[in-house]
């Protein structure tokens, strides 16, 4: 579990194909104090396990379903990624519930800067658009973010302040750039109970019966 609240930024290193997925040494400095063989890493939103450690870095193995579903098939050496550790149980939580799970894919359609903040406009992936709500909470390259607007269906609209441009990846993008898309963990849970379809499963019909009777809807 993560929350969304970057702790360094680090950097692609190498890229070495491994069958059908891909090796990933990444340089970093401050996410390696404590980190140990097999524990868990969000890189740009994906959860992976630290197979080995360097001097200065780790190694992550995204297979293949992870290359299909994130934007980790682009990814080559240079490449700056946002890191985050998982979250201590206990531990004040400064952003979000986390499950470093990518939904799917987006695609920035529209970066502009107003002042002090810059608004980035970015496509949702299906199973995102239906959790998605005005002021509610979504993750972008692993960073917590709140919905500033909803400009049109499919579309979500985020405010980037100074601070989270220079402390993460995000101002790097580019309008056309892909980005990985985790919706509101409690959205997705609260939709299965309801019974609305969601990909890869069928609807929990049985579940929202249950639900409603339980709130005296029935």
């Amino acid at each position: 579990m993560f929350t969304g609240i970057v702790e360094e930024v680090g950097t692609i290193a190498a890229a070495e194909p491994e069958g059908n997925g891909v090796i990933f040494t990444v340089h970093a400095r401050t996410v390696l104090d404590g980190m140990g063989l097999g524990d868990s890493v969000a890189i740009e939103g994906a959860c992976l396990t630290v197979t080995s450690f360097s001097d200065d870095g780790f190694t992550v193995q995204a297979i293949g379903t992870t290359l299909e579903r994130t934007t980790f098939g682009g990814f080559r050496p240079g490449r700056r990624v946002n890191l985050e550790r998982a979250l201590a149980f206990g531990a004040r939580l400064g952003g979000h519930l986390v499950a470093g799970h990518v939904d799917g894919v987006g695609r920035v359609t529209r970066i502009e800067p107003r002042e002090e903040l810059v608004l980035i406009d970015f496509t949702l992936p299906e199973e995102v658009v239906g959790v998605t709500v005005l002021h509610g909470s979504i993750t972008l390259n692993g960073i917590s973010l709140t919905v500033n607007d909803l400009p049109e269906p499919g579309v979500c609209q985020v405010s980037i302040i100074p601070f989270t441009g220079d402390h993460t990846s995000i101002g790097d993008l580019k309008v056309g750039d892909a980005v990985n898309v985790e919706g509101d963990m409690i959205g997705k849970f609260v939709r299965n109970l309801l019974g609305a379809p969601v990909r890869g499963g069928e609807p929990g019909g049985a579940a929202r019966e249950h639900v409603l009777r339980a709130w005296g809807y029935q």
